[in-house]
């Protein structure tokens, strides 16, 4: 699907998972290389820039956050950047795009978009993209913080699954954005030379998002890691703690085990003479078995 949107001399052309025929009219009406036209048929596995006279292709993933646990693929925008127009193409519905069509439709109606060239767009375009990635990071937030709750009541068994799907999700995060930096710094000389030097104060502008955005990635990953070794410490004193109480009852059960077989065996000893004798067994057991109690609470270790 291809929509276009049109102010004065600025034009933006918004193309969801396009045909290759939509691709090869619009690189025939832009003058897009070839090259470049083939790239945006297929998805690439890393964020890359590519000068070319008079534009500029630049791709970007941005990451994906779902409620669940299964696994979603980060979301690839690729950009076509001329002097007077833009082309964005994706494979799948973007909501922080559409609310830019949205916007920018009703301002270009109202006669307010004061865009002196397509880099302003761009910058509208990214600072959109990267707020909606912090929006996500809040829900992963929320997450972090029902896990806190989870350790703190007693549900660290329960907890270790959680914070490895958090983990998974701050994983896909990172590795949709590791390529941004320097996709970004790439961008920054043909960005100037392309809108001229004033454009820097953009690209200074978008490089402090996401550094922001970096920042608080990295504060996520560190405080899930606090986490995890908070639940992991829990999970271990509780361990030894049942380890413990077993051990314990080893040591009280190891004489009483002693005794059983001493008297079970097939001897005639002097004690055992009436079945009423069992009784006597049962006693030494009971008093042996107090006596260690007694010196294992004595050593404290119970």
């Amino acid at each position: 699907m291809v929509s276009q949107y049109t102010y004065k001399k600025l034009t933006w052309v918004d193309m969801t998972n396009p045909t290759p025929e939509e691709v090869r009219d619009i690189a025939e009406r832009f003058a897009v290389p070839a090259g470049v036209a083939q790239d945006l048929l297929t998805s690439t596995m890393r964020s890359k820039v590519e000068v070319h006279p008079d534009m500029v292709f630049l791709i970007l993933h941005f990451p994906q956050v779902t409620t669940g646990s299964t696994p979603t693929p980060d979301h690839e925008i690729d950009f076509i950047l001329g002097r007077d127009y833009i082309i964005t193409v994706h494979y799948q519905l973007s909501e922080p795009l559409e609310r830019i069509t949205r916007a920018f439709e009703i301002q270009s109606m109202n006669n307010k978009i004061v865009a002196e060239h397509a880099g302003y767009l761009f910058y509208d375009i990214i600072r959109e993209l990267y707020a909606t990635s912090f929006i996500q990071l809040e829900t992963i937030d929320n997450d972090l913080a029902r896990v806190e709750h989870g350790i703190f009541e007693n549900k660290e068994k329960f907890m270790v699954r959680r914070i490895s799907e958090v983990n998974k999700k701050l994983i896909d995060f990172r590795q949709s954005l590791r390529f941004h930096r320097e996709a970004l710094r790439s961008f920054e000389l043909p960005g100037k030379n392309l809108y001229g030097a004033a454009f820097a104060y953009q690209i200074e502008s978008i490089m402090a998002e996401f550094n922001k955005l970096q920042t608080m990635l990295e504060i996520h990953t560190d405080l899930l890691h606090d986490l995890r070794e908070t639940n992991d410490s829990l999970l271990s004193a509780k361990t030894n703690e049942t380890i413990k109480a077993l051990t314990v009852m080893s040591v009280i059960m190891l004489p009483l085990t002693l005794i059983t077989g001493i008297f079970g065996m097939n001897a005639n000893f002097v004690l055992i003479h009436q079945p009423s004798d069992f009784l006597f067994v049962i006693g030494a057991m009971v008093a042996t078995g107090v006596v260690m109690l007694l010196f294992i609470k004595g050593r404290k270790w119970l």
